[in-house]
């Protein structure tokens, strides 16, 4: 398993998967005769090498152009305040997340929102923000996005101390960012010049998703009554695996073997 593995999860059962990247027949993620109930697998690796931000930036090109938006791109690997997340199955990149942390740089949503970046602050928040999400549309599971954000999550909250979130979303996705997650408008819409879109700044107190976590992680069944995204987050105990790992680690991790 590749050293910069964070984790290594099933996508979903019972559901043939495509992609949109390679012709069908390319992409064999089915390991079992049955391939209806054969596990399919996937990564979430930090995005140290020039190959995966790559992957990501190609990601991410391929889905802000899909929906009218400037692509942005993403910062220097070197950049100390911002890490990127990759989601593979086998050698296809299906996911992607990159993490902010305040620092002497700023943030990215202070280009919109400083005001309220400035009140959090003086408020004695520590502030996080979570920027250039994309998923494949066909590959990128309820699973996959869980995965992705419980990982930045636990980086953000339970390593390196931050407990408050920032996104900037189009205003017609506010209402899904506030059921999946728990996420509560703190910014009026505006336009991001970035990707030349409308914008509302979102913020989710981290103490809210530690709550969920302890409810419903590892429980994907409960899916069926709870709507959010939680259910499909790690165990309490899969995270705290996870934690210690990351806190044994240096400041370039060896995010090695973690599997769900």
């Amino acid at each position: 398993m590749n050293r910069n593995t964070i984790i290594s999860a099933e996508i979903e059962r019972g559901r043939r998967l495509r992609t949109m990247l390679a012709a069908p027949a390319q992409v064999r993620l089915d390991v079992d005769v049955d391939d209806e109930i054969a596990a399919r697998l996937f990564k979430i690796r930090a995005a140290h090498t020039a190959r995966q931000r790559a992957s990501a930036n190609v990601l991410i090109e391929r889905r802000y152009s899909w929906r009218g938006y400037d692509v942005p791109q993403l910062q220097p690997a070197d950049n100390l305040d911002r890490m990127t997340l990759v989601a593979s199955a086998e050698e296809t990149t299906i996911g992607t997340l990159s993490v902010g942390f305040d620092g002497a740089g700023g943030l990215l949503v202070e280009e919109l929102f400083s005001g309220e970046v400035q009140d959090l602050r003086a408020a004695g928040r520590s502030i996080c923000e979570f920027t250039k999400l994309a998923m494949d549309s066909v590959l990128g599971s309820k699973r996959v996005l869980a995965s992705l954000f419980h990982v930045a999550y636990i980086y953000a909250y339970r390593v390196k101390g931050f407990d408050c979130l920032l996104i900037e979303v189009n205003p017609r996705h506010v209402r899904y960012y506030e059921k999946i997650l728990g996420f509560r408008v703190m910014g009026p819409e505006r336009t991001n010049r970035r990707v030349n879109a409308p914008a509302v700044l979102l913020a989710l107190d981290f103490t809210h998703t530690e709550e969920q976590i302890g409810k419903f992680g590892g429980q994907p069944k409960l899916s069926a009554t709870e709507r959010s995204l939680y259910p499909f987050s790690f165990s309490v105990n899969e995270e705290a695996g996870i934690v210690g790992r990351l806190k044994g680690s240096t400041s370039r991790p060896d995010w090695s073997g973690y599997r769900h």
